[in-house]
């Protein structure tokens, strides 16, 4: 439950406050302004003084080294007044400094975690050089070098797209150090670029891009600088394992920004469905578009459950999450996508406007690839999955004790992050057995009581949902964990697929039931909602379903309007928006 004076809510309202309505046409921070800016490729004049005021930077350092980052989960939550706005600020001001500084937090020195966290709470950028397997994509192909001289590493290359190259005075940089291409092959480096030597940096020219086009991507070249051997992060070598364990924290982040920027767009989407034509009829008395609405509306609530399991187990489960953080960073961008597809058909000829009540959809879209595939695309992070699996089918599934209640319950507390305890690979997954608990629960659950004329629908789903997870089961069990030409086939990417879809049900069964024990949110405790989610999830997977829940999704319709006209989040918590 929540707390009667929530630091973090202020926290929130204050940024939602400080940049005021989206909406309004007169606002110098709203939605008008930022679509010019985004069409010059600029930032709109004040917006990142208001950041400077606010301090965001101090939300991405910890507690301990004096800045305000206690909870991943917080922070995510924190991100979306400035995603559902605009990812270039949200971006390009902040969390690509949050990224650059996660290396430094899980494997640098104390001196060196001292120095990030300096830089950033006195107001300087950041900036993350990767190279291309860390990057999972070919964003960049071109990386820097690192060799053994007298003094230190004679530095060398360059990197041609890097947020805020120009601009940051903390260099993160992942630099060669081996031959070859092993494990072992790349180091990291965290550099003060103001104890460079001047005349061996250079900035590069600005690299455009399609979204986020007020994201400052530039680019540095490198020549013969030595610096200090204590600039490397962790030991020399440890690049690529250093970039696998950043990754656990920042795809748990990428359910929040892909679900702010979507949040934006389904209330664009909403109130051109809802306005009245001159026969007084309007696009929402078609079922087609009735039936997109709440659709998307599920697929960001679902979005939400996978966020705050992803950011929570961070906390909670910190050797078992590395399965959940690559299942939320690879479901969360493609469901998004779909939402989008789905809500252009109804935007029509306005999805292509570029300014004015509907113009904020076309920005979101552009934006849209660059917020979700910017760290790793979505095969790297089912490549993440897959090894976990067949280990997972002999040992865990059904056999092992369910997650926390406290991983569903976005209000308590959690005990402290510890990056570098994170395990790259689980050793079970009680997230799955939630799904089988829970299932359990509506089996010997108590029917006949008032109020749950909706439960038999979420029972005969949830026991579907757990059929499915023995299916993929018996799959996995019969697959050598060690068998990676298997494991790399067609087949078993898709059956990883199916898996993640099993893990958002589990999440939404879980935030459910932890809402009907001891929840504050009628509609959350309303089998409504995870009955309609897991409908939409049973047809995507092509599984035996009931009748469509026709009036659970009615009830969810009626909760879209409510929070367009009562100006609340399309998300778990229905935040106050300026």
């Amino acid at each position: 439950m929540r707390a009667a004076t929530d630091p973090l809510l202020e926290r929130i309202d204050a940024l939602e406050a400080a940049f005021g309505p989206l909406d309004d046409p007169d606002n110098p921070l709203g939605g008008a302004a930022l679509l010019a800016a985004d069409a010059a490729g600029t930032q709109v004049p004040g917006a990142e003084r208001i950041l400077d005021a606010y301090g965001l930077n101090a939300e991405f350092v910890p507690v301990e080294l004096g800045g305000r980052l206690r909870r991943l989960d917080d922070l995510g939550r924190l991100l979306r007044p400035l995603f559902r706005r605009d990812a270039s600020l949200g971006f390009g001001y902040g969390l690509s400094c949050f990224f650059a500084a996660v290396p430094v937090w899980t494997a640098g020195s104390a001196e060196q975690r001292r120095l990030a966290a300096r830089l950033l709470i006195g107001g300087d950028r950041v900036a993350v050089a990767r190279h291309e397997v860390a990057h999972g994509n070919d964003f960049v192909r071109d990386e820097f070098t690192a060799r053994p001289v007298s003094g230190g590493l004679l530095l060398s290359g360059s990197k041609t797209a890097i947020a805020n190259a120009a601009r940051a005075r903390g260099l993160v940089l992942f630099a060669r150090t081996g031959d070859g291409s092993g494990g072992r092959s790349h180091s990291v480096l965290l550099i003060d670029r103001a104890e460079l030597p001047a005349d061996k940096i250079t900035d590069l020219d600005r690299h455009p891009t399609h979204g986020m086009r007020s994201a400052e991507f530039g680019g540095l070249t490198v020549t013969g600088c030595v610096v200090p051997e204590s600039a490397v992060l962790g030991r020399i070598g440890d690049g690529y394992e250093l970039s696998l364990r950043s990754s656990l924290m920042i795809r748990g982040l990428i359910p929040s920004i892909v679900l702010a920027g979507v949040d934006t767009a389904l209330r664009t989407v909403v109130t051109f469905a809802t306005r009245r034509r001159d026969d007084g009829h309007s696009s929402l008395d078609v079922r087609h578009v009735r039936e997109v609405l709440t659709g998307a509306f599920l697929d960001l609530l679902l979005i939400d459950c996978l966020a705050l399991v992803a950011t929570r187990a961070l906390h909670l489960l910190p050797q078992q999450m590395s399965v959940y953080a690559a299942s939320a960073a690879y479901l969360a961008p493609r469901l998004a996508t779909e939402a989008m597809d789905d809500m252009s058909a109804v935007l029509g000829e306005e999805t292509f406007a570029v300014s004015g009540a509907y113009g904020m959809f076309q920005k979101q879209l552009r934006d849209l690839p660059v917020t979700s595939l910017g760290h790793a695309g979505s095969a790297g992070r089912q490549v993440s999955i897959l090894p976990q699996l067949p280990h997972f089918a002999r040992y865990s599934w059904f056999a092992e004790p369910e997650a926390p209640a406290t991983l569903f319950r976005p209000y308590d507390d959690l005990p402290p992050l510890e990056p570098a305890g994170l395990a790259l690979l689980g050793d079970s997954d009680p997230l799955a057995a939630t799904l089988v608990a829970c299932t359990d629960w509506l089996e010997s659950a108590d029917l006949t009581r008032p109020g749950r004329e909706g439960w038999p629908l979420l029972r005969t789903l949830a026991r579907t949902f757990t059929g499915e997870l023995g299916d993929l089961g018996k799959a996995f069990a019969a697959v050598d964990p060690g068998d990676r030409a298997a494991l790399a086939s067609p087949h078993h990417f898709g059956l990883a697929d199916r898996y993640t879809m099993v893990l958002a049900a589990a999440a939404c069964l879980g935030v459910w039931r932890e809402q009907v024990k001891d929840g504050t949110d009628p509609f959350l405790a309303d089998p409504a909602w995870p009955s309609a989610v897991l409908y939409r999830l049973g047809r995507r997977l092509g599984l035996p379903l009931p009748d469509r829940p026709v009036a659970g999704e009615q009830r969810v319709l009626a909760e879209v309007l409510a929070r367009l006209h009562g100006r609340r989040s399309y998300d778990l918590y229905g935040s106050a928006l300026a």
